[in-house]
């Protein structure tokens, strides 16, 4: 069983990485670089995360499923606001903006910083603050967004969380 679902998670990180086509920004010879702020309005939705934990004998939940929205009102940043099911099996909401400056290729680089709830062990349940490093990668109608979660002493465990997204406007 523990093969399975380490081949399971090996083939959804292949997956996700192999959605990284080349982009205008690496066929300019922009390797790097500050994106320029500009207003734009698209609407993305996404159906939770899956969270690959850095601590693997503590049983979390990886499939973290919910609902969510990313409003990206300029080329570097978006609201974000969603309900999952989280690593500690209870229900989360989170709100927050994301603030992406930087690009490496076609690959956006910053964080997000919000609010969370719903994790037992970290102000038993309620909201607390977080920034969380994100890279964001979109291309035409769908997306990534990859974060890696700090782990915070026995309270909140860390992980990479992949999000697959969906431009509906």
């Amino acid at each position: 069983m523990r093969t399975l679902t380490r081949w399971r998670e090996t083939t959804i990180l292949l997956a996700c990485t192999a959605l990284i086509p080349v982009s205008s920004h690496a066929e300019q010879g922009e390797l790097f670089g500050w994106i320029e702020n500009q207003p734009i309005s698209e609407t993305w939705l996404n159906a939770g995360f899956y969270s690959y934990h850095f601590n693997r004998d503590k049983g979390l939940n990886n499939s973290n499923l919910g609902f969510g929205a990313e409003y990206r009102f300029s080329t570097v940043a978006s609201a974000t606001a969603g309900r999952f099911y989280n690593s500690d099996r209870e229900y989360s909401n989170y709100i927050g903006v994301y603030y992406q400056p930087v690009h490496v290729g076609p690959v956006r680089l910053g964080f997000v910083a919000g609010g969370f709830n719903g994790y037992p062990k970290m102000r038993r349940g309620d909201w607390f603050l977080a920034a969380i490093p994100v890279a964001s990668y979109e291309y035409k109608n769908v997306g990534l967004n990859l974060a890696v979660i700090p782990s915070y002493k026995d309270r909140l465990y860390g992980a990479l969380s992949f999000q697959l997204k969906i431009k509906v406007f």
